[in-house]
C-alpha cells in the first residue's frame, strides 16, 4: 500500500483572531472534503491566528494516482483559499507492515495518544 501526504502552510494575512482563522479553515476543509476523498486535519500552528498548517493524506496502490490527487488538491487550495500558501511538503511512501508503523500498531502500549484516553480493548469495557 502507498500513502500520500500533503502538508500546506497557509498565511492568513490580516487575520486577527483564532475565531476568524477557524472560520476560514473550516470553510476550506469543508470544500476539500466535498471535492476530494482525502483525510484532513489542522496539524500545526493551532495557537497562531495568522498561520495554519494543514495535513492531507490519501492511500492507494499507484504512486502516479496519489501524486495526481495531491497535486489537484494543492492547486485547488492555492486557487480557492482565503490565504496564501507559503510552504508545501508532499511525499508518497510505501507502507510496509514489517516496518515501524506495523510494529507500533501491533503493540498499542507503544502508541503515543497525545494525552488522550487509551483506546478500549474489544470485549473489555
Amino acid at each position: 500500500m502507498l500513502v500520500g501526504v500533503l502538508e500546506l502552510t497557509l498565511e492568513l494575512a490580516g487575520n486577527h483572531s483564532l475565531k476568524a482563522k477557524r472560520k476560514v479553515i473550516s470553510s476550506l476543509m469543508g470544500r476539500v472534503k466535498a471535492r476530494f476523498n482525502v483525510a484532513t486535519a489542522e496539524v500545526g500552528a493551532q495557537d497562531r491566528h495568522d498561520l495554519a498548517v494543514l495535513g492531507f493524506t490519501v492511500c492507494g496502490s499507484e504512486a502516479k494516482i496519489l501524486n495526481s490527487v495531491l497535486d489537484h488538491l494543492r492547486n485547488f487550495i492555492e486557487d480557492n483559499a482565503e490565504a496564501e500558501v507559503v510552504d508545501i511538503m508532499m511525499d508518497c511512501q510505501v507502507w510496509d507492515e514489517s516496518e515501524t508503523w506495523g510494529e507500533r500498531l501491533d503493540d498499542p502500549a507503544s502508541l503515543d495518544h497525545g494525552g488522550l484516553n487509551e483506546p478500549e480493548t474489544p470485549g473489555k469495557g
